[in-house]
């Protein structure tokens, strides 16, 4: 059974490094890292070596997704399930896990979400203190999918990696923990007629680091499209805003956490007005859409 520990690391496509550089920076308050060999961004938001990696493109959207595996036992049941799933697999080379901090990772397409996973140990002696700057963040908190096949894919990520899920609302999303984690959610599931980034979630320390953020974020100039408010699944206090070219990105506070054993089962709630948001606040028609399809491999290019 894999064991998964959270999602560890999101990788981004950017079309303007250094503005977006600043932006993560400046505005949502993570660390810069370094600068990888293909001149990627890397930065943190929390002890962990990196968080958030920024590349160049011509077009934004979800690179790649992470995930941090619970040790490095997990590998032979994942990689049992992935072939059996009839997925091909990329072992990443020793020297680009080095340069990562990484003891091991593998890499694979899954094409329901249309998206590139991650699945790694970090290196022993990778973490370090983190400082925060302009707010209080604790942790990078999930990713959520936009795909037309939503679905399958919540019984893929369900039966054959081994994540659980917490909450559905109605067919429009379903919150799925990676399973020991005991968070509400690492990823999300959302339907949509493209597969495209949703979200990416900075969980925060106090309530306050919300406000504040109200505030930073108006001042820099970046569109906030969603809240405050507070999700009912979650019970999450949110503020969702846009990343230079457009990207949903989200911090919240506060998460419903689940027992490893004997949790409650997961809860059905119907579409309504406010069953995304208890305090009713309107959400801007540019939230949850993403600013261009994901990064798919070449390999898969060439089969479409």
């Amino acid at each position: 059974m894999i064991r998964h520990q959270k999602l560890g690391r999101i990788e981004l496509n950017v079309t303007d490094l250094q503005r977006s550089r600043r932006f993560y920076e400046d505005v949502v308050g993570l660390q810069y890292v370094d600068t990888g060999s293909e001149g990627e961004v890397r930065l943190r938001c929390d002890h962990d070596h990196h968080s958030l990696v920024l590349y160049p493109d011509q077009a934004a959207g979800l690179r790649c997704a992470g995930f941090m595996l619970e040790d490095t036992a997990q590998f032979a049941p994942l990689l049992e399930r992935l072939a059996a799933a009839g997925l091909t697999v990329e072992e990443v080379p020793p020297a680009t896990c080095s340069a990562r901090a990484q003891a091991r990772a593998i890499r694979v397409f899954e094409p329901l979400v249309g998206a590139m996973l991650e699945f790694y140990v970090p290196a022993k002696d990778s973490a370090r203190p983190f400082a925060p700057t302009v707010t209080r963040i604790q942790r990078l908190g999930h990713v959520v999918f936009n795909t037309p096949d939503a679905a399958r894919a919540v019984a893929f990520w369900r039966d054959v990696l081994n994540f659980r899920e917490s909450d559905s609302v109605g067919d429009f999303i379903t919150f799925m923990r990676c399973w020991p984690n005991p968070y509400h959610h690492g990823i999300g599931i959302a339907k949509f007629d493209r597969r495209c980034l949703h979200h990416v979630n900075y969980m925060v320390t106090e309530i306050d680091d919300i406000g504040r953020a109200l505030t930073r974020l108006k001042a820099a100039g970046s569109d906030v499209v969603f809240g405050p408010g507070r999700h009912p699944a979650s019970d999450s206090v949110f503020l969702y805003f846009l990343d230079p070219d457009g990207l949903t990105m989200e911090y919240s506070f506060g998460m419903e956490a689940f027992p490893e054993t004997f949790p409650r089962a997961p809860r059905r709630i119907e579409p309504s007005p406010l069953s995304l948001d208890y305090w009713g606040s309107t959400r801007d028609p540019r939230c949850f859409t993403g600013a261009g399809a994901n990064a798919v491999p070449v390999t898969e290019e060439a089969r479409s």
